[in-house]
């Protein structure tokens, strides 16, 4: 994968990693309004993960770095995201696969002692199209 420059994110915590990695997947947008996007079609998705805190867990780590890339990856690639259940009774648009990644990584992190809390998703969908999801408060 390329080097690329993220958008950075301002927080109170003391260390900060960064993940990248890359899934497979279809899509569309069941909505009239949504143009040729409501035709089913797919993307080599790309994905940050801002993981920050204070605390590190007894392996110096906030997490494991291959433990984020298993919670998104073995669930989203070469699948059609309209068919999972992540989506049901929702558009998933790239905003909204941005939030689910998002809510997905924080309900495990919530699960460590050492409370590392996901401060950014920056979701690339095409060479010149991405989302960046930030929750407004930490948990």
């Amino acid at each position: 994968m390329m080097q690329q420059l993220y958008p950075s994110v301002s927080h109170p915590y003391i260390f900060e990693l960064n993940k990248d990695f890359n899934f497979s997947a279809a899509h569309y947008i069941p909505s009239e309004d949504a143009g040729k996007c409501m035709r089913t079609h797919g993307h080599t998705y790309f994905v940050n993960l801002t993981i920050a805190g204070d605390t590190l867990d007894h392996n110096g780590f906030l997490i494991n770095f291959s433990e984020l890339k298993k919670l998104i990856h073995d669930q989203f690639d070469h699948y059609l995201l309209n068919d999972l259940s992540h989506f049901k009774g929702k558009s998933p648009s790239t905003e909204i696969v941005a939030q689910t990644i998002y809510e997905i990584v924080q309900s495990h992190l919530q699960s460590y002692n050492n409370q590392p809390q996901c401060v950014q998703v920056y979701l690339r969908e095409t060479p010149t199209s991405y989302v960046v999801y930030r929750p407004k408060e930490y948990k």
